[in-house]
């Protein structure tokens, strides 16, 4: 979705999820999420950062010739204040971030996962919209669902609702090391439906897919990443995305310059001791089309740096910050056309077995912006603090 830019912003949409958890891409993983580890959970899906750990032993149920099934979930809810607010509603607002069941079978041939409920996914850089609005303008009530089949260890496919192969954070709050999706993460697809092929040997794994984008009901974009485990405590990866075709589809989640164009991502991630640190680069260029309302092309460039410290098995401090500049004087990709901005994010977290509490102190900087797509009641300001708290239980 993978810029969130809401109408009242730019009226550029883009929704998008990303990496940081697990090692396998057929547990389908953002690109980061080649080497930070999962926790001590008994599944792999629905990913998780570095930052909370799921339930490391999940309700199960076995169901005779179909095997064990297993059931999880997450029960949370958010609180926010923020300046520059673009209506007096989003000063301080508190909203459900997750009322999600997930039910899947993890072994055999053919398997499944279904992530279905409510939720809300905060962006920095964006209003917050209800939890409601959000879930009926993006995915709806099951935002993931596919069929897997696993002919042998080292392949599998997926066929349905799937995350993305794009970026280094996911789409939901409960999967990330913060609570607010970053500026990079406005520019990425979150979740696309197609078929996607997977291989994992060793250290190697690939994965291929063809997808609608950025939930376009068009079947034209191509995604891959490939992602290799160098050592014990670094892993690199390269992913991207591009449309073949055009689309002149246009909605919330369906930025029509993002969906038409292409994004890259070249990713580090590295893990030692307490600490997990993740850098990574991304570029999107968006082409020139005159009949869909795009007068120029355009690109982004944008580099971050995520990371974790955990002080104790049950605290730790998470971190981002972040820069994105935009060219091309004719579209507006970020906050009008030529314009760039930074992030810095910080976020303890404290975890009791399956209950967790943390809040996030967030500054984002418009460096250069145009009056009228920025922030505040009259988008005219270039400056935005938000200050969080998030708490609930991952069952």
């Amino acid at each position: 979705m993978k810029a969130i830019k809401i109408a009242w912003l730019t009226s550029v949409a883009a929704l998008s999820l990303a990496a940081a958890g697990a090692a396998r891409a057929d547990d389908t993983p953002p690109a980061a999420a080649a080497a930070a580890p999962a926790g001590p959970t008994a599944l792999s899906t629905p990913a998780m950062s570095a930052s909370l750990s799921s339930n490391a032993d999940p309700l199960n149920m076995d169901w005779g010739p179909l095997g064990k099934i297993y059931l999880s979930g997450q029960v949370s809810a958010f609180g926010m204040s923020q300046t520059a607010a673009p209506a007096a509603s989003q000063k301080r607002k508190g909203d459900i971030s997750n009322l999600q069941l997930e039910i899947q079978k993890t072994d055999g041939v053919v398997q499944f996962y279904v992530q279905a409920g409510e939720y809300n996914f905060p962006s920095l850089g964006t209003p917050v919209a209800t939890t409601n609005r959000l879930t009926e303008d993006t995915y709806k009530y099951v935002p993931v669902a596919y069929l897997k089949l696993q002919p042998t260890a080292e392949w599998s496919v997926l066929i349905g609702k799937l995350p993305t192969l794009i970026g280094a954070e996911y789409t939901f709050s409960f999967e990330n090391l913060n609570i607010n999706r970053g500026l990079l993460w406005n520019q990425e697809p979150a979740i696309s439906r197609g078929i996607q092929v997977n291989y994992a040997k060793g250290p190697l794994t690939v994965s291929g897919s063809l997808n609608d984008g950025y939930y376009s009901d068009h079947y034209s974009t191509v995604s891959g990443l490939v992602s290799y485990a160098v050592t014990m405590k670094d892993t690199v990866a390269v992913a991207g995305s591009g449309n073949f075709d055009k689309t002149s589809r246009s909605t919330f989640v369906t930025p029509v310059a993002q969906n038409n164009g292409t994004v890259w991502n070249l990713l580090w991630t590295h893990t030692e001791d307490k600490w997990m640190i993740n850098p990574y680069l991304q570029y999107t260029t968006t082409p020139k089309d005159v009949s869909f309302g795009l007068p120029g092309s355009a690109s982004t460039f944008g580099a971050a740096v995520l990371g974790k410290y955990s002080f104790t098995p049950m605290f730790n401090l998470a971190g981002r910050v972040e820069y994105i500049s935009s060219s091309g004087s004719q579209v507006a990709l970020l906050y009008g056309p030529k314009s760039d901005a930074w992030s810095f994010t910080l976020t303890p977290t404290f975890q009791f077995k399956t209950y967790f509490v943390r809040g996030e102190l967030a500054y984002t900087k418009i460096d250069s912006g145009t009056v009228g797509s920025e922030f505040g009641k009259f988008f005219n300001k270039s400056e935005q603090t938000r200050a969080m708290i998030e708490t609930g239980v991952l069952f």
